[in-house]
């Protein structure tokens, strides 16, 4: 029974690999934040405790993931964001419905610094979405009266 649940528990970080790549591209979350890094780093262990405390500031809200760039699989990932390994470890963020994203290459890996990333990244989408609303309710608008010019012209 402990086996089941620790395999099906919600986890705050998601391994990008074969197996879970078709889970991951289902998400219902729309942001994805991808960690690409090299899991046999002497750094990794504390990045990833750091990875997973910015997680938990944004779950819900925001897919976290971890790519590791030996998985030979994973170098599609690398080439997508245009990273290089001399440029690892980095951050990319995704917009899955637009495809937007950002990239930045860490030099220092802190928890703020995974935060500022994100909500910058929430931020410049949001006022996406809210331009688009705008337009949307003025050719709404327009439409509107286009419809009753022609309908009071008849």
């Amino acid at each position: 029974m402990s086996r089941f649940i620790r395999m099906n528990e919600l986890r705050l970080v998601t391994e990008y690999n074969p197996v879970t790549a078709v889970g991951v591209m289902h998400s219902s979350l729309e942001i994805h934040l991808l960690l690409i890094t090299d899991k046999k780093s002497p750094e990794h262990p504390e990045r990833m405790q750091r990875y997973r405390a910015a997680a938990e500031l944004f779950e819900k809200k925001i897919l976290f993931i971890l790519v590791d760039i030996n998985l030979k699989s994973n170098e599609q990932v690398m080439a997508y964001f245009k990273l290089k390994k001399s440029q690892l470890p980095a951050l990319a963020i995704f917009y899955t419905p637009d495809e937007e994203h950002d990239v930045l290459p860490l030099d220092e890996f802190s928890v703020e610094r995974v935060q500022d990333f994100c909500n910058t990244f929430l931020q410049r989408i949001q006022k996406v979405r809210d331009h688009s609303c705008t337009v949307y309710r003025k050719l709404g608008s327009c439409i509107k009266m286009v419809l009753l010019t022609r309908l009071f012209r008849r």
